[in-house]
């Protein structure tokens, strides 16, 4: 289910688990980014800390509605933006141009080692 929005409401296990495939899905090509502790997370959404590539932090809420920023620091949820990704790679696309650079350097790196077998 990874990168997927979530269509249906997680017990308290899948969400966690949920969010370490997440979290090991990008975790190269940011600075860093966890489930929030201070938050309440629950069943039907969870609150990821970011912070990018350029320094840049955010309160990222992941829902069945799918990841929408809602906040520009840590545990804070007070700044929700209209914008709503299907996945985190599209939200990462948007806001961090370090990203982009990353993750298409990595494909390039995975691409040649094929090419060496």
């Amino acid at each position: 289910m990874k990168e997927e929005v979530i269509n249906q409401e997680l017990d308290k296990d899948q969400w966690k688990l949920e969010a370490q495939a997440i979290i090991n899905d990008v975790k190269q090509h940011v600075m860093d980014i966890k489930v929030s502790e201070k938050l309440q997370n629950s069943n039907q959404f969870f609150y990821l800390n970011l912070i990018t590539l350029e320094n840049l932090k955010f309160c990222i809420e992941l829902s069945n509605a799918g990841f929408t920023i809602v906040g520009n620091e840590h545990d804070n949820i007070s700044n929700r933006g209209d914008d709503q990704f299907e996945t985190l790679y599209s939200l990462l696309n948007f806001v961090s141009p370090q990203y982009r650079y990353s993750f298409g350097n990595s494909l390039i790196d995975k691409l040649k080692q094929l090419n060496d077998f």
